[in-house]
């Protein structure tokens, strides 16, 4: 009998959406079902506490932690400020005692303490950055897409779109106070937009959503600095209409780089060179859904799932490496504005 897992996916409560959909899982074919849901306002990004005891998801009130009952339900513990407008994204540190959020409106960084038992204390130390452009402008304005402990968690990256930087700041575990160390200056206008580090934490990539690109960078853990190594484009040949390079994610043994395209609704996947680390692109194909937002990638490596936020659906394939394709496997899940997926084994 196949392992037993449970999907929490983040969505937009402008229309229909309650807020948190549980769905039931069987992950040989990533077939989904829903099976409930919780109300709260748009927790469009989700992350799990390393333990998977709890989850935690950004709110129009700032952060809020929910406790993992065992069948996979969830029972919601508390709210917090997070001194701002809403996050877009959040980060866990492996002791469970920080929560990191980064600011997309307001430009903010910010630092959260969490107590032993998973709820949420408040913040510890906060910055909001500043930009060059007006308030209403994209380019040349703080948008903070992204914030991740490095591998070590002595420091944290906070990936700013609008900038064209990763800012990385120093971080006292004692105290949850941070101080910044250095700036990784990424291509003008490329808009650098969510970044991964793998397993072993000696390479980093990151995604530039304007300029629709991947990069990997060679990672210094002592220094925190980063050393570009190759950058490839996350589009088809041909192809110059809108899109955005959104999220990325490695499969666990970090050998397959997986990178979605909004508006050209496509992943684009990347086979790692295990013995010079160059990244190859295996394929770029459609998901079969409109603006694919997150994926996930089931326990065997082999079966894929698409969020499609515009698309109000996900989408399933079965992922050949050898070939280099994907074929989708049964119907779309309907679901409203989905846009962040996290997935538990019970």
């Amino acid at each position: 009998m196949s392992d037993k897992y449970v999907a929490y996916v983040g969505s937009y409560t402008r229309g229909e959406s309650d807020g948190i959909y549980i769905l039931d899982v069987n992950p040989e074919y990533a077939y989904f079902q829903v099976r409930d849901s919780f109300k709260i306002n748009n927790p469009s990004f989700l992350t799990l506490s390393h333990d998977e005891q709890f989850l935690y998801s950004n709110c129009d009130e700032g952060v809020a932690s929910f406790r993992i009952q065992e069948d996979g339900s969830l029972e919601l513990m508390n709210k917090a400020s997070v001194n701002g407008l809403r996050p877009c994204y959040l980060s866990v540190d492996r002791a469970n005692k920080y929560l990191i959020t980064a600011g997309y409106h307001d430009g903010k960084l910010t630092v959260l303490r969490l107590n032993d038992d998973g709820t949420i204390q408040g913040v510890t130390d906060e910055v909001f950055m500043k930009g060059l452009g007006s308030i209403a402008g994209r380019n040349y304005r703080c948008h903070v897409n992204c914030a991740i402990f490095s591998p070590d968690e002595r420091y944290i990256m906070a990936v700013d779109l609008g900038m064209d930087q990763v800012k990385i700041y120093e971080f006292n575990a004692e105290t949850g106070r941070i101080k910044l160390h250095d700036i990784l200056r990424c291509e003008l206008e490329s808009g650098p937009k969510h970044m991964l580090f793998t397993s072993d934490g000696k390479y980093a990539y990151l995604t530039h959503e304007n300029k629709c690109y991947v990069t990997k960078y060679a990672y210094d853990a002592e220094t925190a600095h980063f050393t570009k190594m190759q950058t490839l484009s996350t589009l088809p040949e041909k192809y110059d209409n809108y899109n955005s390079a959104i999220t990325l994610k490695l499969t666990s043994e970090d050998r397959y780089l997986f990178v979605t395209n909004s508006g050209n609704n496509s992943v684009a996947i990347y086979e790692i060179d295990q013995e010079d680390q160059s990244m190859n692109t295996l394929c770029i194909l459609p998901v079969s859904g409109e603006y694919p937002r997150d994926l996930a990638i089931m326990a065997n490596n082999k079966m894929i799932a698409a969020v499609n936020q515009e698309g109000n659906s996900i989408t399933s394939f079965k992922v050949n490496y050898e070939k280099g394709y994907i074929v989708m496997s049964g119907a779309p899940l309907k679901l409203p504005s989905p846009t962040s997926i996290r997935m538990r084994k019970l």
